[in-house]
């Protein structure tokens, strides 16, 4: 008797029977057991499945599961800022925090902004600080990189020197590579931007009708390869061969974006500059460039956030505010401006209050849960060990844990993982016949590993 499981494989179901098949005749053929698996999808979910897309079902669950956390946390640090302004002094149970009455619409944001430079009651900055408490800005969890040559990632600061120093982002780099600097810094989309447009208008003077309207609108949100296609046919051009190496290429090509400026360049490195420049600004993210560049115009601007909205909201007040992010480090700013103005007039605003209420309440950020219990036991210096929990015995493993990929351990396996491997092939295989010295006079073709002394000499080099 031969037992065989069959399955039927469906879109939202699985079949299965359990049958005994016969060998011979004196058996008989039955099923065992049999059943169905119901998995229920709904129309996009299904679409997905038979399209082999790979999202899983739970994804839709887990983006509500971290909005009810989002929505619980904002909950609970207004009611603790509630508490507090209420034990200050600054409200009551009475006390009326919300536009109330004819033309009152902005009143609220109306205060943030006067708030920086004007006095204004305890109630009313009770309201400001409920404003800045439900938004408080985008706050990334990347790390820094350090180190006395680090990589340049404050774009401020870089922004700060471009507008200061009346300097382009390929000028700001042709400085850095001249100065013998490894690392680069990335830049505002507004600032490639505008690198572009005055590449564009400065060589609009020489090629006046080839650099038209129609094909700068063309380049517009294009990438490396679209835009040399798109240069290709109305400059007539086909390629250009370069010699030296990466470093050497990639220093002419800051070259040419800093001459393209104020005289004329070929019309091949002008591709070139036109395709490296859409490059840096088609590979920035669009959301978090947006937030950069808000945030650039604040800066420039000396306004806060509440200035802002305000100014914007005065220019069309139909204007829609709900995707304007900011960083957290600009409402930071705009509380710290608004509270030492009202400070000057209010003594109750006290450093320890401040402390308090920004943060510990509004501005509270909880450190990232470690991630350590992840990295995986090495093979070689780990071991099982049962022990003991609430009376039960439990294997666990105990050892030594792996080390990171950027570990110069880890790299040094790898190359001598690398060479172990290594076969070479040819004519290498010594034959029996020997010349009047001794040594081997012919060869055949075969293939060996590296030996000893070559894996140390390819190791050292």
């Amino acid at each position: 008797m031969k037992k065989i499981l069959g399955l039927d494989l469906g879109t939202t179901s699985i079949g299965w029977a359990l049958v005994n098949e016969k060998e011979n005749d004196n058996e008989q053929s039955s099923i065992i057991k049999l059943g169905v698996r119901v998995n229920p999808l709904s129309v996009d979910e299904q679409s997905n499945f038979e399209k082999g897309k790979a999202i899983t079902t739970n994804a839709d669950r887990t983006l509500k599961r971290s909005a009810r956390r989002n929505l619980q946390r904002f909950k609970l640090r207004r009611e603790n800022l509630l508490t507090l302004l209420k034990e200050h002094g600054f409200i009551t149970d009475e006390t009326v925090l919300c536009e109330q009455g004819n033309r009152t619409t902005f009143e609220t944001r109306q205060l943030r902004a006067r708030a920086v430079s004007e006095e204004i009651t305890l109630e009313q900055l009770a309201r400001v600080l409920l404003m800045i408490n439900k938004k408080r800005g985008y706050k990334s969890s990347r790390k820094a990189d350090s180190g006395e040559d680090g990589k340049l990632i404050d774009g401020m600061s870089v922004a700060r020197q471009l507008y200061e120093q009346h300097l382009t982002p390929g000028q700001y780099v042709l400085n850095l590579l001249r100065n013998g600097k490894k690392y680069l810094p990335d830049f505002y989309p507004s600032d490639l931007t505008a690198e572009l447009k005055a590449v564009w208008h400065a060589q609009q003077a020489y090629y006046p009708e080839l650099l038209t309207q129609e094909l700068f609108d063309a380049l517009k949100n294009k990438n490396e390869k679209q835009t040399w296609a798109i240069c290709a046919q109305p400059f007539g051009i086909n390629g250009m061969k370069r010699n030296g190496t990466a470093a050497e290429q990639k220093g002419e090509n800051y070259r040419w974006r800093s001459e393209a400026l104020d005289k004329k360049i070929g019309l091949e490195e002008l591709a070139i500059v036109l395709q490296k420049i859409n490059g840096q600004i088609h590979g920035t993210s669009g959301y978090l460039g947006a937030i950069s560049d808000r945030s650039k115009e604040l800066y420039f601007n000396h306004q806060t956030v509440g200035q802002y909205q305000m100014q914007l909201l005065e220019k069309d007040p139909n204007t829609s505010l709900k995707n304007q992010v900011f960083y957290r480090q600009d409402y930071l700013d705009e509380f710290e401006r608004i509270w030492e103005t009202q400070a000057t007039y209010h003594p109750e605003l006290t450093a320890e209050l401040k402390h308090e209420i920004r943060d510990i309440v509004i501005f509270y950020q909880r450190q990232l849960k470690s991630q350590k219990s992840l990295v995986g036991y090495c093979e070689l210096e780990s071991k099982p060990k049962e022990v003991v929990v609430d009376g039960k015995k439990k294997t666990i493993t105990t050892g030594l844990r792996v080390c990171p990929k950027s570990s110069p351990l880890f790299q040094s396996f790898k190359i001598w993982q690398t060479l172990n491997n290594v076969q070479v092939s040819g004519n290498i295989i010594p034959e029996k016949q020997l010349d009047l010295f001794g040594t081997v006079a012919t060869y055949k073709y075969g293939s060996r590993c590296l030996t000893e002394e070559e894996k140390q000499t390819l190791y050292k080099s």
